[in-house]
């Protein structure tokens, strides 16, 4: 669900106009986003909690050079979905998935067999399949 889609829904259920909902919405975020930038969790019992974690600096590396890289301390937002939530998610299983449906994609096929590839990082194959096992 996208944001629009989240107006057009609190609009109908609320009985607003989408000018309304989107103030609605808009005002709901915006506090949520100035409590989690004052350092302030956020709990709504049944949906889940999304609080601050602090992370320390390290030495990351860039993936195309190889060279080493400074990643600055951050703070970045961290959900925790809530007991209700979990279990009315779970409870739907018997659903389909929806997303990446894999039945109207065509699927590529390799010319790369198993067998030709030599893994340069101290992984070797086994039986000719492609998961790698470290040695």
């Amino acid at each position: 669900m996208t944001k629009s889609e989240l107006i057009d829904a609190v609009a109908a259920r609320g009985e607003l106009t989408k000018a309304r909902a989107e103030l609605v919405v808009n005002c709901v975020f915006d506090t949520m986003i100035e409590a989690m930038r004052d350092g302030e969790g956020i709990e709504i019992r049944g949906f889940g909690s999304l609080t601050v974690r602090p992370y320390k600096p390290y030495e990351g590396r860039n993936p195309r050079t190889g060279q080493p890289v400074e990643v600055p301390a951050k703070r970045l937002p961290f959900f925790k979905v809530g007991k209700e939530l979990r279990e009315l998610v779970n409870s739907s299983r018997h659903l389909a998935i929806t997303g990446d449906d894999d039945d109207d994609v065509p699927v590529r096929k390799s010319t790369v067999t198993p067998t030709s590839v030599t893994p340069t990082n101290g992984a070797q194959r086994t039986n000719g399949d492609a998961r790698l096992q470290k040695r």
